[in-house]
């Protein structure tokens, strides 16, 4: 087993950072270009919003596809091939020639972006010892947060200076260079023993999960906090694009710096959920992001901007809480419980444009949050529950 700090965990844990960087900068890229892509296109708010959409979607899917896959082939073919796939398909976008293209490639595009997330921590898991598992995972992790902030700002400057085409073209090129390096980088797997896929166990797993009231209740949270949060951020491009703030691509993308409110929720879960349970955290996350969504009413940009730093650390301190819980009420098949709430989480994010849209078109920004504040009010029963039913245990 690999130990921590050695030669061969920092090479793995650096491969394993970087694809997971070169995953998210992929799939969060066209997220600043969605007012210009939305006037290319000639398309409705929520009819761009599925750019962002079909990808989650096809990421949630791929979960359930690659994970038990990685058991029979490999874990690291997987992850190579997908990401070569994901480059590739970033170029192909570039050159779609209408809406229906463009939504056919990014759902390629985002199922094959699953891969790699589908399968580093197993692999991980497999090579690690337990004190170099733990370590590379908060690494790995906060990679994903500044793969999804240096996509948004790299696919934001590019399509100002040029085109949205032109950041297709760059992000495509930088996930191939970087899928050299990933190569180089990761090691040979030495722990790894393949097993047989049985469709049967993983199925009976999956059901046995969703029969769990403790861990559905975990996986809704999850899920429609998501389908909050990430389409807040493609609304308030919208918002941000119009006067009287009429923002470009370039400062649309740095707005998702605020996701380091995020970095910082995560980093500081683990310190508040040795003063209070889990469900109490995930209590306090939520309301901390309905505050956020208040503050963004403001007219203020700088205001505006505060709102979403404090929507990412609320939002990120919930998420944190949830999918730990699944870790710790998932009585067995623990891999298939984290995957399913994955699949929720993604599946959250998908759906989120076609919630919130009758809002938007109806009250514009103050629609958002209106509908935000419902939907996080459900959420916020959901952890009461789960509160509820930890005490009673």
């Amino acid at each position: 087993m690999i130990q921590a700090h050695s030669r061969a965990w920092w090479r793995a844990t650096l491969a394993l950072c970087l694809g997971s960087f070169l995953v998210f900068i992929n799939l969060y890229a066209p997220q600043p270009l969605l007012p210009e892509l939305r006037e290319t296109y000639a398309v409705s708010t929520l009819g761009i919003s599925l750019v962002m959409s079909v990808a989650t979607l096809a990421v949630a899917a791929s979960l359930l596809v690659f994970g038990p896959l990685s058991d029979a082939v490999g874990r690291g073919a997987i992850m190579r091939f997908t990401l070569l796939a994901g480059g590739v398909l970033s170029l192909s976008l570039a050159l779609a020639p209408n809406f229906e293209t463009l939504l056919v490639l990014r759902a390629l595009q985002g199922f094959f972006l699953g891969g790699l997330p589908a399968v580093a921590i197993a692999w991980m898991g497999d090579e690690f010892e337990k004190r170099a598992l733990l370590t590379a995972v908060g690494l790995y992790i906060g990679a994903n947060t500044l793969g999804g902030i240096g996509g948004r700002i790299v696919g934001g400057s590019v399509a100002e200076a040029s085109t949205a085409s032109m950041s297709f073209v760059v992000v495509g090129c930088i996930t191939l260079v970087g899928l050299v390096v990933f190569w180089k980088l990761l090691p040979a797997p030495k722990a790894f023993t393949p097993h047989p896929f049985e469709l049967r166990t993983a199925l009976a797993d999956l059901r046995a999960h969703l029969r769990n009231p403790l861990l559905l209740g975990a996986y809704l949270l999850g899920g429609l906090n998501f389908l909050i949060f990430i389409n807040q951020y493609s609304y308030i491009t919208f918002h941000l694009a119009e006067a009287p703030y009429s923002l470009g691509a370039r400062l649309l993308g740095l707005i998702f710096l605020t996701y380091l409110g995020g970095t910082l929720g995560s980093a500081l879960s683990g310190r508040i959920a040795a003063r209070l349970s889990q469900p109490i955290c995930m209590m306090l996350g939520i309301v901390i992001l309905m505050a956020g969504t208040a503050v963004t009413l403001a007219d203020s940009l700088g205001w505006i901007l505060t709102g979403l730093t404090i929507n990412a650390f609320g939002f990120f301190l919930a998420h944190s809480m949830a999918s730990s819980w699944v870790g710790r009420q998932a009585l067995a098949a623990r891999g298939s419980a984290s995957a399913l709430y994955l699949v929720f989480y993604y599946t959250g994010a998908s759906l989120g444009g076609f919630w919130l849209e009758p809002f938007w078109q109806s009250s514009g920004w103050f629609g958002v949050a209106l509908a935000s504040w419902l939907m996080l009010s459900v959420t916020l029963g959901i952890a009461i529950w789960l509160q509820y039913r930890e005490q009673k245990a």
